[in-house]
């Protein structure tokens, strides 16, 4: 199998989604983590494994016949290098007279169940709130996103059908936003404690590894050893035992080369650049959440700066009245839907509003938690069962 055609097994995760067919339930950054890092781990894992890249991925140098056996043996056991000599008197790093200090290598054969594992790990907190979700957004913005509504009169039975649901279900969608808020956090825990995973699995070499690299190319050219080839060397040593015809053991030094390496690292140093960005926005978008739950300015400047919505007392109206998950669902709707739709349905939930008065301020009492996509549906009754999507 080529390794284009490998590669096209991840595209489903990157490709573009359109308004009306799917909703957007999260957002730019949460998207980074499930679509974009997911399927660079995801393909790095098939580079990996993508023999005819690289031929294979160990090649030991013996003075025994059946040289295949020793590759074997040294692949699925360890290899090892000598490190702390003078670098000037050795044939190549790591490689010089064995004074007992050895530095043992045996994470190779782990690289692509990790990046597998790291691509699921990356994919979780969207699956988890997926589910939480339960594709409320898309049900009640369903035939509204885009630009597909023909006339004035098609769009506002749809609103007040919208606004509705908005009122009949006030307040109600605290425990929503709040599986929202859960899987932001989750996804920063997830990006820096990867970060260490990958430190441990190196044994301690990746946290300073993008700043050694950065600085080796610095350095003075005779007095420089590249850290590329210090964490993931290209020649090692093995040593292999075997009996020889008197029945005494035989001990036999291999000089292996590790042209998997030469993948690797250009994988992990990729990845730590794209981790440290990864978990500054990731930080950044918790930052912006905590904004938005602690105050309440945010929320109104989000209002009339990202969705250039109504006057100043329509914004306060809707502030006031409206509590967290009320504003994080108003907030999706506003991915979803055309601005001008959009800014009309908010004009008429906050005549509602208004209109009712102080009653709006009082959670209902009747119903104890946010409906079900299920018990969405009377509202539109064109919509008679929903199926779950289980596109990623």
């Amino acid at each position: 199998m080529s390794v284009f055609g490998m590669l096209s097994a991840v595209a489903g995760l990157v490709k573009v989604r359109f308004l009306i067919d799917k909703a957007v339930i999260d957002n730019m950054v949460f998207r980074m983590h499930y679509r974009i890092t997911s399927a660079i781990l995801f393909a790095c894992c098939l580079l990996v494994t993508a023999n005819n890249l690289i031929g294979d991925p160990i090649n030991c140098l013996t003075d025994l016949q059946h040289v295949h056996v020793v590759n074997t043996f040294c692949w699925i056991t360890y290899t090892f290098t000598l490190p702390g000599q003078n670098e000037r008197t050795m044939a190549h790093p790591g490689l010089g007279i064995d004074n007992g200090e050895r530095r043992y290598h045996s994470y190779y054969q782990w690289v692509p169940f990790m990046l597998f594992f790291q691509g699921m790990l990356f994919y979780i907190p969207h699956w988890i709130w997926k589910h939480w979700e339960e594709g409320k957004i898309r049900m009640i913005s369903e035939g509204m996103r885009g630009s597909t509504m023909d006339t004035k009169q098609e769009r506002q039975t749809k609103i007040d059908k919208l606004v509705l649901y908005l009122m009949e279900t006030l307040h109600l969608h605290n425990s929503y936003a709040a599986g929202y808020f859960f899987c932001e956090i989750l996804n920063f825990a997830n990006t820096v404690g990867n970060i260490f995973f990958v430190d441990t699995f190196l044994g301690g070499a990746f946290l300073t590894y993008g700043t050694k690299v950065l600085s080796f190319s610095n350095m003075n050219q005779e007095e420089r050893i590249d850290p590329m080839i210090e964490v993931f060397p290209r020649l090692t040593k093995c040593t292999f035992h075997k009996y020889g015809a008197s029945g005494s053991i035989q001990v036999h030094d291999a000089l292996c080369v590790l042209a998997a390496n030469i993948i690797n690292e250009k994988i992990f140093i990729f990845l730590w650049f794209w981790f440290i960005i990864l978990a500054a926005f990731s930080g950044l978008a918790v930052l912006y959440s905590m904004a938005i739950v602690l105050m309440p300015s945010t929320r109104e400047t989000i209002l009339k700066k990202r969705f250039k919505f109504g006057s100043s007392n329509t914004v306060n109206t809707l502030i006031r009245k409206t509590q967290v998950g009320d504003f994080l669902m108003l907030h999706l709707l506003g991915q979803n839907m055309n601005i001008m739709a959009f800014n009309e349905m908010l004009n008429e939930l906050c005549r509602h509003m208004q209109q009712f008065g102080n009653s709006s301020d009082a959670s209902p009492t009747s119903v104890p938690s946010a409906p079900s996509t299920l018990e969405m549906a009377p509202i539109y009754p064109e919509i008679e069962k929903y199926s779950k999507d289980t596109e990623i």
